[in-house]
């Protein structure tokens, strides 16, 4: 019998497909997590460079990541993720847009890369400038800190990692980001 996928069963697509479905469609806050107060979507806007990150399916292989976002006609937030390949140095996108889930001047947003599907993204942690954030999603399983520069001061990495340890994140297992 042939199969579309031939190195993967069709269970193992299957549950896998759920489980993607299942995460995507939650828009909660992690336990103990609380989303920063008086944001401005506005100076959030731009380029943020991926500096560490719990490991995730759908950013296995890449490094040189970044997400640049910027204001859609609706109000809404378009997501213009990128990452470089490093088995083939191919640039890999993904276009996506979020929106607020309740108030903007609450850094939660729900963000969606396919369809009606939407996974929450919470800005744990932004310094009063807007140069680095800590954001998680859903649960304690997804944690990114973001820098506006491609690297990001030691002292101001160990305190974001001790606030998300402290916060119940598994920060051993944290992948440090590439950057050229």
């Amino acid at each position: 019998m042939m199969t579309l996928f031939p190195a993967l069963p069709v269970s193992r697509i299957l549950v896998s497909l759920m489980i993607v479905l299942t995460v995507t469609a939650c828009t909660s806050v992690p336990s103990g997590i609380t989303p920063v107060q008086d944001f401005d979507k506005t100076r959030y806007l731009g380029t943020w460079y991926e500096i560490a990150r719990l490991d995730h399916p759908f950013e296995r292989g890449l490094e040189q990541i970044s997400a640049t976002y910027t204001l859609r006609n609706d109000g809404g937030v378009d997501v213009l993720n990128q990452g470089v390949e490093v088995a083939t140095g191919t640039v890999s996108t993904a276009n996506g847009k979020a929106y607020f889930v309740a108030d903007e001047s609450v850094g939660h947003l729900k963000v969606s890369f396919f369809g009606p599907f939407y996974a929450s993204y919470v800005i744990a942690q932004l310094d009063d400038n807007y140069q680095y954030a800590l954001v998680t999603g859903p649960d304690t399983d997804y944690l990114w800190i973001l820098s506006r520069e491609k690297t990001l001061a030691p002292e101001i990495m160990n305190k974001l990692l001790a606030f998300a340890e402290q916060k119940g994140f598994d920060t051993q297992s944290m992948i440090y980001v590439k950057h050229n």
